[in-house]
C-alpha cells in the first residue's frame, strides 16, 4: 500500500495592530456606487485616461442592476414599437455583448415604451470584465465611515471593509451611492421625501412557467385587486415580465418600505422577502395553468427607487418633465413615463407622446455646496415626480457618463465653472443621436 503523501500546511500567530493604520489609495476621479450610473462613469473615467477607483458597498459589482435583479433596461429608447436609441456609451457595449446570445437580450416593444430584458448574470460578468479591462481599481464591501472636506472640496474617504480600513484620496468624486451617500456623509445639504416614503420592490426570478398559457397584465392586476387581502398582499398590482423562449419571469409585484434607518431598513428587507412569497403563491393558485410548476430562482437584494438626493445647483421639476424643456447643460435625456411609486398598493404612471423627450442638466446633479462631486443616477435633485422618470437604466448610463466627462473638464477646478460648450461636445451622443434599432 502506498504511503499517503504528507500534507504541511504552515501557519504563525498574528495579533491586531492597534494602530489600526489603513490602505492609501489614490486615484483622479473616484466612484462611489457600482450600479450602472456608477460603472458607466469608472468606464467612461478610465477611457478618458484617468486613475479611477470604483467602491461598493456590496461583495460584488454591478448594483441594483445586477443584484437586485432588475432585468429591464427601461428609458433606453425613444417611444413607440420602433424608438431610436437614447443613450449610447456603455448601453452599445452591453446590448452589443449580450445581443450576441438572444438568451441574454430580448426586446419587448410596446405601444408607449421600449424595453430590453437582460440576463443579470451575463450583465453581472460584462461589468466585471470591463472594469478589470479598463484598469479600474475595485473596492467592494467597502462602508463609507467618514468623509474629510476642505472648503467646498472632498479630500479624501476614510471606508470600512472586512479586510481592514481603506482611505481613498481623489481629485473628484462621483455620487453614484443611490442614497446620495457621499454627499450626505460631507455634510453636504440633501432632500428627502417629505410626505411619506417612496416604495421599492423586491425582484424574483421565477422559472419553469408555461408561456403559451400566460395571462395579461390587466387580467393579474385585476385578480390581485380582488384577492390581495386574502393572499396577504401589499401591492394590488404589478408585472412578471415573462422572457419569450425561456419559461422564465422576472417578477415585480411587491412594494416594500426602504427606510434609511438601519434596523428598520434590515427588517423591511425581511418584509420583502415574505411578499414575494405571497406573490408567487398567488400565481400558483390564481393562474395555475401558466404559474401552477413556477418556482422562485433567486432572489434579488431589495430594490430601492428612491430615497435621498442632493439639493443641486438646480432642481429638476415635473414642469421641466412633462414640457420637454432643453436645458442649455442637458447631458441626458429619456422619454420615460413618470412612475411614482408613492402609495403601497399601486403606482402612478402617466406616459408621453411618441415624440416626446426630456431631458437631466448637469447643474442637477452637481451639488450645490459643493466643487469636485456629480451625483449621477437616483440621487440627483429633482421632484419626487420628476425623479421617478429619469432615474431608469438608460439615462442612468447617460449620467454617468457626463459626470466623468464633466470632471475631466474640471481636472483640480471647480464643475460649477467647466466650458459648457466642450462638455456638450463629449455628451453630443446622448443628447442628439437618433440611432434606430
Amino acid at each position: 500500500m502506498a504511503a499517503s503523501p504528507s500534507v504541511s500546511v504552515g501557519t504563525k500567530m498574528v495579533r491586531r495592530d492597534a494602530r489600526g493604520a489603513a490602505r492609501k489609495v489614490e486615484a483622479d476621479i473616484c466612484v462611489v456606487g457600482a450600479g450602472i450610473a456608477g460603472t458607466s462613469a469608472a468606464i467612461e473615467a478610465a477611457r478618458l485616461g484617468r486613475k479611477v477607483v470604483l467602491i461598493d458597498g456590496l461583495p460584488a459589482l454591478g448594483g441594483q442592476a445586477v443584484n437586485s435583479i432588475i432585468g429591464t433596461f427601461c428609458g433606453l429608447f425613444s417611444n413607440g414599437t420602433h424608438g431610436y436609441q437614447f443613450t449610447h456609451g456603455i448601453a452599445d457595449d452591453i446590448l452589443e455583448t449580450l445581443g450576441k446570445n438572444p438568451e441574454q437580450l430580448y426586446y419587448r416593444n410596446g405601444p408607449h415604451t421600449t424595453v430590453v430584458y437582460y440576463d443579470e448574470i451575463a450583465l453581472g460578468r460584462w461589468v466585471e470584465r470591463t472594469v478589470r479591462e479598463s484598469g479600474i481599481k475595485p473596492i467592494v464591501g467597502a462602508v463609507l465611515r467618514e468623509v474629510d472636506v476642505e472648503g467646498r472640496r472632498i479630500k479624501r474617504l476614510h471606508l470600512s471593509t472586512r479586510y481592514g480600513d481603506v482611505d481613498v484620496e481623489a481629485t473628484g468624486f462621483v455620487d453614484a451611492s443611490g442614497d446620495a451617500a457621499l454627499v450626505w456623509q460631507a455634510g453636504f445639504a440633501c432632500r428627502e421625501p417629505s410626505d411619506g416614503p417612496v416604495f421599492g420592490t423586491q425582484m424574483v426570478i421565477l422559472e419553469h412557467i408555461n408561456e403559451a398559457k400566460q395571462p395579461t397584465r390587466e387580467e393579474i392586476s385585476a385578480r390581485m385587486k380582488e384577492m390581495g387581502d386574502h393572499y396577504g398582499l401589499v401591492r394590488r398590482e404589478g408585472l412578471a415580465f415573462i422572457i419569450p423562449g425561456r419559461g422564465v419571469a422576472a417578477m415585480n409585484m411587491t412594494h416594500v418600505e426602504t427606510p434609511l434607518d438601519p434596523i428598520e431598513a434590515s427588517i423591511k428587507g425581511l418584509d420583502g422577502k415574505d411578499q414575494a412569497d405571497r406573490a408567487v403563491n398567488f400565481l400558483r393558485k390564481e393562474f395555475p395553468e401558466c404559474f401552477g410548476n413556477a418556482r422562485i430562482r433567486a432572489y434579488g437584494f431589495p430594490g430601492i427607487r428612491q430615497t435621498r438626493w442632493i439639493v443641486g445647483r438646480q432642481q429638476l421639476t415635473t414642469d421641466d418633465v412633462r414640457a420637454g424643456t432643453r436645458f442649455p447643460d442637458a447631458v441626458a435625456r429619456t422619454a420615460w413615463p413618470i412612475e411614482l411609486h408613492d402609495h403601497g398598493t399601486g403606482h402612478v404612471w402617466q406616459t408621453f407622446d411618441i415624440d416626446h423627450v426630456h431631458y437631466v442638466p448637469l447643474s442637477s446633479m452637481i451639488p450645490a455646496e459643493g466643487d469636485n462631486v456629480v451625483a449621477a443616477g437616483r440621487c440627483i435633485d429633482a421632484d419626487n415626480a420628476a425623479l421617478s422618470s429619469v432615474r431608469v437604466m438608460g439615462p442612468c448610463i447617460a449620467m454617468g457618463a457626463a459626470a466623468a466627462k464633466a470632471l475631466d473638464l474640471a481636472g483640480t477646478g471647480s464643475v460649477h465653472q467647466i466650458d459648457i460648450a466642450a462638455l456638450a461636445k463629449r455628451v453630443h451622443d446622448n443628447i442628439e443621436t437618433k440611432h434606430y434599432r
